[in-house]
């Protein structure tokens, strides 16, 4: 039997059958292109636009939540396709993530889409952190009775604690900080300082991910990005694609950082920006968001079960989602937490080579499970049973 598993994420979609190594992925989205009047880009289609200047995005999702069925029609429909995974429906079963706290009415929708519109032969829906939780306990069996799954993606950051492989619903905590949080304030801080770029998301998202870091020690970097010439280790110069001669922006090495272009680059200097952007994420409060940080929001959420299984949720902090992988994060979870840990108790945070399709990786290992089929729930079951039977077996 056929298993593909869709992590179905707000940024991007990872997508693959159970037996494939690696899982595709694409962005979750529709994109028009400013020089391109007579197509629209579905997916990683966007690789074969020539100029990828003020892309002009349509999201499935907002806010974090699946609510332009339209347009995740269009992405699955070419997901689905020949040209990425040729899924033949009545022979597949498919594994399907959606976000923590999802609404009924898109729940419904799902079932609906997945069974009547695909006609999968049986599905499976959960939440990325399940899927990274169940790979954490098959990867060591013998260990903590716990686990704390900390997802930061596109939309939103969730911390997730499990206690013997089983989700603790009233300790989940959400902190509206995410990606897309992040790419959106670089804009405008860059477009208020130097350049206006409001209109360049894909370049300013691709420059976050080149430039920016989680600073461990975030006054005395602010100290160091107040300094002028060489004494500055922050600054550093990140020269823009012109799509004609540059097709990638890319970061000047320090030595080479000056300030000024070389021939017709155009460039923007990265300074205290590199770090306080990423901070957002640990204090949501610098931009208004009357919030806890992820490190706090750790603390609260342990804080809420039994005193037997707090140290064994110290001891398997699980970092997943695509803003983990800037560099310094999980230094910086460790720090924070062990500074506000109990003493007596061992902190340990973990962060996989490849926290994005982490979960992804977690499907495939269910799918494998010889008590999957039991988790399942097939289009015979849905047709005789309907809505109920899905809401009876899956836990979101």
């Amino acid at each position: 039997m056929a298993v593909l598993v869709l992590d179905n994420g707000a940024g991007c979609a990872k997508v693959g059958y159970s037996t494939d190594k690696e899982p595709r992925i694409l962005p979750n989205c529709v994109t028009k292109a400013k020089n391109v009047r007579t197509r629209i880009f579905i997916g990683d289609q966007v690789d074969e636009c020539k100029d990828l200047s003020g892309l002009y995005y349509l999201l499935p999702f907002q806010k974090g939540f699946l609510v332009n069925w339209d347009l995740e029609k269009q992405v699955w429909d070419y997901v689905f396709s020949k040209d990425v995974c040729q899924v033949n429906f009545n022979e597949t079963t498919l594994i399907v993530t959606e976000p923590c706290f999802n609404f009924v009415s898109i729940q419904e929708a799902m079932n609906e889409i997945i069974f009547e519109e695909y006609q999968f032969k049986a599905a499976l829906r959960t939440n990325a952190p399940c899927l990274s939780e169940y790979k954490c306990r098959k990867a060591k069996p013998d260990g903590p009775k716990g686990c704390l799954v900390v997802d930061s993606g596109y939309s939103f950051s969730h911390i997730v604690p499990f206690k013997k492989g089983t989700k603790v619903m009233e300790a989940v905590k959400r902190i509206s900080v995410g990606g897309k949080l992040l790419s959106n304030h670089l804009k405008e801080v860059i477009s208020y300082r130097q350049l206006m770029v409001m209109d360049e998301t894909y370049v300013i998202n691709q420059m976050k991910e080149d430039v920016c870091y989680v600073s461990t020690q975030f006054d005395k970097d602010m100290e160091i990005a107040k300094k002028k010439g060489k004494q500055n280790t922050v600054v550093r110069d990140y020269v823009l694609p012109d799509y004609t001669h540059i097709k990638r922006g890319f970061v000047r090495p320090e030595e080479e950082t000056s300030g000024k272009p070389q021939g017709n680059e155009q460039i923007i200097r990265m300074n205290n920006e590199r770090f306080a952007i990423p901070e957002l994420l640990f204090h949501p409060s610098d931009v208004g968001i009357q919030e806890m940080g992820i490190s706090e929001t750790i603390i609260h959420s342990i804080s809420l079960l039994p005193e037997e299984v707090q140290p064994h949720l110290y001891n398997n902090i699980l970092l997943t989602g695509g803003n983990c992988m800037l560099p310094g994060f999980r230094d910086r979870v460790f720090l924070d937490v062990r500074s506000m840990a109990p003493a007596e108790f061992d902190v340990s945070v973990s962060l996989p080579t490849n926290p994005v399709q982490h979960a992804w990786e977690g499907g495939t290992l269910m799918a494998g499970d010889e008590k999957f089929e039991d988790c399942v729930v097939t289009k015979q079951e849905y047709e005789e049973h309907g809505q109920n039977i899905c809401f009876e077996r899956f836990d979101i």
